[in-house]
């Protein structure tokens, strides 16, 4: 049985925004503010923390839609799938792995967090900026993938393949027009 028996089978996070709508366009304007906006982490970085996360998480949905949003903005996805398996080893920036190291380490041991993490982030050319932006979009993905897993949806990108002209599409798209495209208006 569904874990919302009024959801479709194989559940996408549109049938769960389009049955409690109340709060969805406020949600995107905030992932358009964090993952879009002014910040000293690049839009893919941002795409590629979210994906990292999500992939940390199990959440097979916002995994394989933020490595398409990684990949629309030049990050490769093998990348993403090497980071998930390996952080240490995987053919990422060595800037960019002391605040992925911080993200790993806040999702699984918050209370374990140190100066020393905070300074290896800042010792790599990182600002207290930086290091907030990760956090943040640690934290909305922390909370996006328990929505997803809570309410039960199932729709796993790895399952659907996407176009060359959606990918690029994606890099114009903003999440609130995700919100017009399924028809919220709230």
């Amino acid at each position: 049985m569904a874990l919302f028996p009024s959801l479709p089978e194989n559940p996408h996070l549109a049938d769960v925004f389009r049955a409690f709508p109340e709060r969805v366009k406020p949600l995107l304007a905030y992932h358009d503010a964090l993952l879009r906006g002014e910040s000293p982490l690049t839009v893919a970085e941002r795409e590629l923390i979210a994906a990292f996360v999500s992939g940390l998480n199990a959440c097979d949905f916002c995994f394989g839609a933020h490595k398409l949003y990684a990949r629309a903005f030049g990050i490769d996805e093998s990348v993403i799938d090497a980071l998930t398996a390996d952080l240490e080893t995987a053919d990422v920036e060595p800037q960019l792995k002391p605040i992925l190291r911080y993200i790993a380490k806040l999702k699984d041991l918050p209370p374990k967090l140190t100066t020393a993490d905070a300074q290896a982030v800042y010792d790599a050319g990182w600002s207290e900026r930086a290091l907030f932006d990760a956090i943040e979009v640690a934290a909305l993905f922390n909370f996006m993938n328990r929505i997803i897993e809570g309410t039960g949806v199932t729709f796993d990108y790895a399952d659907f393949p996407v176009t060359e002209q959606e990918i690029k599409a994606r890099r114009t798209r903003t999440y609130a027009d995700f919100a017009d495209i399924i028809g919220i208006d709230k």
